[in-house]
């Protein structure tokens, strides 16, 4: 069989699919080309839909042409569903023996039994599938898999821009409101990152990506020279944008961009868009065309840092077929909107927030993902609502965001935005009016409390200094390994932790080591596809099996830290052996800077994050090697309740009132304190005014919060007495219903706030 001539007819199809009258016609031309030349009686092309969740039959040769439309599977519902779910291909000789086979009566595929299944994918994001079924004495062997399989990878990125450019045209002949957006007026999410905002709305979404550029007026006659000047603008424009991130920014971010500048000096980029305007086409289809080729290219790529970089290109496209068509600057598309995305990587909201992003809603992830923590930071509002459907939302729709609450308002009265300003004006006079925060936090009843601050970027150091935090209880220091394409070295390193010990003189500072995997995988970092990431090779784990990162973090930081009150520790440590091997890695960094004569520092304190339960069961152990603890509430909520703290649908059980969870922090205080450990809790916990009489009452002292929680903290700290603190405690901990804990906590926030 030909499998690589399949190859060829599908990859025609690619220029062709424009001149196709429907998406339907489009994809029963594909299905009928695949079962010629797979010589099977049947192929079918399933396509998923993101809003309802489901696999839904488009086009089909050898079934019933009535299941079109009518045959709809769930992930992981028949073997459809099972190879989309699993991400993998599903072969079978005889497809009615497998367990998840699903019978659909009345569409003829009862006489085929032989059937292959693969998935259509652009990267890990599920397009479809495309399967093909046989009669049962022709089964399908490897090869067969094979050239399915590189058949789905081509169709994937046809099958989409298909899509793109059908709904376009489906748009241009009538707008037709899309299905459960009309009664859609108001939202309610969990809060990320909080503030507010009232703007025009932007959907980052491939599927407006298109749409965007032919919006464009192409039309018009442009030379080689518009587009040469063009060119330039765009060129002036990202150095700009590197600028202003540079200035705002210590830790390389502005390197976010270094892809934008490469692509607009690449001969070869640029050569291709000049030799097809040489040869006759417009400027702006030369620019059109020559891009789709590298997007396709990009999008394909097995390596997920180059797939991420066909986002880039789309953004850079953009910039510059609006500078050739528009004849002016282009705007930046993030200036004064709320953007509305599936998901966002960190560099997309360094690029907003540098452009004057106002707000953000994500349709999906949890509250304590990295995206959230690093929102916090920017001080962008930032609400996460399980609402996709907010994707279709048509562009400049005007938004009310109420990130304190979590409340996102669509197309609002004005007379509810002018009441929401009116508020928030209230509120920032009346916390101007409370004056600068004290430089000790302190009970009515005289008890101290540490205030501390949890830092993400360099920039939140000067916030924390100005707000008179009383050290750093945690710097994150994943951020400059996030935003850049490769591994920071050691002396780039030393550099961005230095900046931060210079910017926080005489105060004490707790480097917490490399945090990844799960929510926070850099996209050059080729880590195996794991079913369940939060509980797979991330953080201490990954550190240990990549000693040399490991390694030059952990002298990096010694060398930072020469002359300043530091500490250190390793999170999601789960076993004492993990705890003693980290350790006598920092000691042999110690040992080598000593031997190399480089200034570092060689007493700094060795500390532990308390994430796990098995660190709960082997409490006392811990706090005999360890010098001190901090109990990061995020993960050790989601460890013992089993919640996936990012899955938007058992956001209902992630409880951080549990009663298993508050006699657990209990546990741990109790074995600090009586081993002379000091204990700090820093997750989200800390930073709610509702938990905060119970760390008091069991007698926790250091605190460490994102900065802007530091006056209110100190503000209600003032309000609460120690002696109250402890008979709420001790009511919370005699419970063992989270409802009961939850009206005690609610009455004492009422009676105190």
């Amino acid at each position: 069989m030909d499998h690589l001539r399949l190859l060829c007819d599908i990859g025609e199809l690619n220029w062709i699919f424009g001149d196709s009258q429907s998406t339907k016609a489009f994809l029963q031309r594909i299905v009928i080309i695949v079962a010629d030349h797979m010589q099977a009686e049947v192929c079918s092309i399933y396509l998923y839909d993101d809003g309802r969740e489901e696999l839904v039959l488009k086009a089909t040769r050898g079934l019933s042409p009535d299941s079109v439309e009518k045959v709809r599977l769930k992930l992981g519902e028949g073997l459809v569903g099972l190879a989309v779910q699993e991400l993998r291909p599903v072969c079978e000789p005889i497809a009615s023996v497998n367990p998840h086979f699903k019978f659909f009566p009345g569409i003829l595929e009862e006489q085929f039994e032989s059937f292959l299944a693969v998935p259509i994918l652009r990267g890990r994001t599920r397009i479809g599938a495309l399967t093909v079924q046989r009669r049962k004495e022709h089964t399908f062997g490897d090869q067969d898999v094979l050239a399915l399989r590189a058949v789905s990878s081509q169709l994937a990125n046809i099958i989409e821009n298909a899509r793109l450019l059908m709904t376009l045209q489906g748009q241009q002949r009538q707008r037709v409101e899309p299905d459960g957006l009309a009664d859609v007026k108001f939202l309610r999410g969990k809060v990320a990152s909080e503030g507010f905002a009232c703007a025009e709305a932007i959907v980052v979404d491939k599927e407006r990506f298109l749409g965007q550029v032919l919006r464009l007026d192409v039309d018009r006659q442009y030379t080689l020279a518009d587009f040469q000047r063009a060119v330039a603008m765009t060129e002036r424009q990202v150095r700009d944008v590197q600028r202003r991130l540079e200035e705002r920014f210590a830790e390389d971010v502005s390197l976010i961009f270094a892809s934008h500048l490469l692509m607009l000096r690449d001969k070869t980029f640029l050569g291709a868009m000049v030799d097809l305007i040489e040869t006759g086409d417009s400027p702006p289809a030369a620019v059109l065309k020559t891009a789709k080729h590298y997007i396709d290219m990009f999008a394909q790529n097995e390596n997920t840092y180059v797939r991420e970089k066909a986002q880039d290109l789309k953004d850079l496209t953009l910039r510059l077929l609006w500078n050739l068509t528009s004849g002016q600057e282009a705007r930046s598309l993030w200036r004064d909107r709320i953007v509305i995305a599936r998901d966002l990587f960190p560099s997309d909201l360094l690029q907003m927030s540098s452009e004057g992003v106002s707000g953000l809603i994500v349709t999906s992830g949890g509250t304590t993902s990295h995206i959230a923590i690093l929102a916090r930071s920017l001080r962008i509002p930032l609400v996460i609502v399980d609402a996709p459907q907010l994707l279709a939302l048509p562009e400049k729709t005007r938004i009310l965001l109420d990130a304190d609450r979590g409340n996102v308002f669509v197309d609002p009265a004005p007379k509810l935005i002018a009441d929401f300003e009116a508020t928030n004006r209230a509120r920032r006079s009346l916390e101007s009016d409370q004056g600068p925060m004290q430089p000790t936090s302190v009970t009515r009843d005289g008890c101290r409390i540490r205030l501390l601050a949890n830092i993400s970027i360099l920039s939140d150091v000067k916030i924390a200094r100005d707000l008179a935090a009383e050290g750093i209880g945690l710097y994150r220091t994943e951020i400059p390994f996030i935003v850049r394409s490769a591994f920071p070295s050691e002396d780039e390193q030393f550099g961005v932790y230095r900046k931060l010990v210079e910017g926080m003189p005489g105060k004490p500072i707790t480097f917490r080591t490399l945090d990844i995997g799960g929510d926070k995988t850099p996209a050059y970092l080729q880590i195996p596809v794991e079913r369940n990431p939060a509980l797979g090779v991330r953080s201490i784990r990954f550190c240990l099996e990549h000693r040399e990162v490991f390694t030059s973090q952990l002298r990096a930081i010694l060398r930072a830290c020469a002359g300043a009150d530091a500490s250190i520790m390793f999170p999601m440590i789960s076993s004492l052996e993990e705890f003693q091997e980290a350790r006598q890695l920092l000691h042999a960094c110690i040992a080598a800077l000593q031997a190399e004569r480089v200034p570092h520092n060689d007493s700094l304190k060795i500390g532990m994050m308390v994430e796990l339960p098995a660190v709960v069961e082997l409490v006392d152990a811990f706090a005999r090697e360890a010098d001190f603890f901090a109990i990061g509430t995020n993960d050790l909520i989601q460890h013992i309740l089993a919640v996936d703290r990012t899955n938007e649908r058992v956001a209902r059980f992630y409880v951080p009132h549990h009663p298993s969870v508050l006699r657990a922090i209990k546990r741990v205080v109790d074995a600090a304190r009586h081993h002379g450990r000091d204990v700090s809790v820093c997750g989200d916990m800390a930073h709610e005014e509702r938990y905060l009489p119970f760390f008091l009452g069991i007698g926790v002292r250091a605190l460490s919060v994102d900065p802007a929680y530091l006056p209110r903290l100190q503000r209600a700290i003032g309000r609460l007495t120690r002696k109250g603190a402890e008979v709420l405690a001790q009511q919370l901990l005699a419970e063992s219903r989270a409802t009961v804990i939850e009206g005690l906590l609610e009455a004492h926030l009422q009676d105190h706030g």
